[in-house]
């Protein structure tokens, strides 16, 4: 993206000055000898390389990346509602009339559907029991029991249990929507900090390339007056040209130093700490456009933040489902088989054969204000997040249109600074040539040279703006890829 002026520079100083710069050596900005010939360590810094490195180490992300791992455990957490029990119990008598002893064991496993669970165990007892411990007595070898228990109404579609299962998973699609949308905010960053670092290192070569300029003619200059050829007073004008360009330099070193510096803190070490990009690492031109593939419209449903409230909204509905459900009656099934093993204990012949019970609970709240109460707050839950959605969506199509606009005006405007500059470089040579002809006063060469750097800063600009309007459509319509953030990316950050 070096300006055509570095061509009228080197037109004007090979022609009328000896011992001017090359074309070559005004193409890049000043940096240090042994920069030159350093290896691949400096060669140029690409967007692709800051980017993959704030999606490494950027803390934001890293903090998104952190609380996913948290929801995770909370899923975790909420599976230990249908962890299988076991639970081991023995009693013994020391004294009193009755030696009676117990032991035994229950391993009890919660049912996923149905709202209930199943049981089995085995209990074994010796000795003599008072008649209301009847329950205890178990032939010699024991006995075995299983049975369930299910919800018939209420609890049989969802219960707290489940419902606090479904809105942990949901937690985690949250928080992975979220690491996304703060993702593609970093990212929209970099690619701004590192276009602006791009831009101050191209302006500042052009401002050096002006400078040089008035350098160089002031050896010729010196010449000229000592043959007489021109006043004195020129060589005056022109150290005060060389002060003001020097100024100019001055304050785009300050400016590229503080853009490297704001850069840093998206690029940064294998550790993550940030990391300055040396000046020997910039490139020669701006990187290619991040452009938006496809309609930005049709790529609403990928943004995280409607994403975000789509879930929100699926919590709500399981909460009204919950709410309902604790409007029903409550009507529970138990089913039981008990088998006693071995021969008779003391408990005599009634514990002989197979044991089967079947039993219904029922219960039913006559005044349900609580649970009718929850279902209004959730129901207006549910109205709120979808008139939240609806503005959200309306908003960022508003802003896709602006910012669509934005690429449409600033793309104008790059193609009018470009035919701007060419045109002030064609003057600026021309200007040139007539002053080394002796046909142009040194006023007006120094005009066209200052117009032509103007225009090629304003060119510059013009083509940072357009990058960054791309950028900010890019990431309004989340465009992972141009933000280099494709699925395979970031399944390897995962890694």
């Amino acid at each position: 993206m070096r300006s055509c002026l570095v061509v009228a520079a080197w037109v004007v100083v090979s022609a009328a000055l000896p011992g001017a710069a090359t074309a070559q050596s005004l193409a890049r900005p000043a940096e240090p000898v042994a920069s030159r010939s350093a290896p691949v360590k400096d060669a140029p810094l690409t967007l692709a390389e800051v980017l993959r490195s704030s999606r490494r180490h950027a803390p934001q992300i890293l903090e998104a990346i952190a609380k996913v791992r948290q929801a995770e455990g909370k899923v975790l957490s909420a599976e230990g509602a249908f962890d299988t029990v076991v639970k081991a119990e023995a009693e013994s008598r020391l004294t009193g009339f009755y030696d009676g002893q117990i032991a035994g064991g229950t391993i009890t496993r919660p049912i996923e559907n149905w709202g209930g669970s199943l049981y089995g165990g085995y209990r074994i007892s010796s000795g003599r029991f008072p008649i209301y411990e009847d329950e205890r007595f178990t032939n010699n070898f024991g006995e075995l029991k299983i049975g369930a228990v299910l919800s018939l109404m209420r609890d049989r579609l969802i219960d707290d249990r489940r419902f606090a299962r479904g809105n942990a998973r949901i937690d985690v699609d949250i928080a992975e929507a979220d690491r996304l949308l703060t993702a593609i905010g970093v990212q929209r960053r970099a690619i701004g900090a590192y276009n602006l670092w791009v831009a101050s290192g191209l302006r500042l070569a052009v401002y050096r390339d002006l400078l040089k300029l008035a350098q160089a003619r002031q050896a010729g200059l010196v010449r000229q007056v000592q043959l007489g050829a021109r006043p004195a007073i020129i060589l005056t004008e022109n150290e005060q040209n060389i002060l003001r360009r020097e100024t100019l330099v001055a304050r785009a070193e300050q400016d590229l130093a503080q853009a490297a510096n704001a850069l840093s803190f998206f690029l940064r070490d294998a550790d993550g700490a940030p990391m300055v990009p040396p000046t020997a690492r910039l490139p020669t031109s701006f990187p290619a456009i991040p452009r938006s593939n496809g309609d930005p419209r049709a790529m609403l449903n990928a943004r995280p933040d409607l994403r975000q409230i789509d879930l929100r909204m699926a919590q709500a509905t399981n909460r009204l489902e919950l709410d309902r459900n604790a409007l029903q009656p409550r009507l529970d099934l138990k089913a039981e088989v008990a088998q006693d093993i071995g021969p008779l204990g003391e408990g005599g012949r009634s514990r002989a054969g197979t044991e089967t019970k079947v039993g219904l609970s029922f219960t039913l709240p006559l005044q349900r204000r609580a649970a009718q109460g929850r279902i209004d707050q959730t129901t207006a839950e549910i109205d709120s997040i979808r008139r939240r959605r609806q503005q959200t969506e309306e908003q960022i199509i508003v802003a896709i249109d602006g910012l669509a606009i934005d690429v449409k005006a600033t793309e104008r405007l790059r193609t009018l600074a470009e035919a701007e500059h060419d045109r002030a470089t064609t003057m600026a040579e021309a200007e040139s040539r007539r002053f080394t002809l002796g046909a142009s006063d040194f006023f007006l060469v120094n005009v066209r040279e200052e117009s032509a750097a103007d225009a090629g800063v304003r060119k510059l600009d013009a083509a940072y703006r357009q990058i960054v309007a791309n950028a900010e459509l890019a990431a309004a319509a989340a465009d992972l890829p141009a933000l280099g953030l494709d699925a395979r990316a970031l399944a390897s950050e995962d890694e």
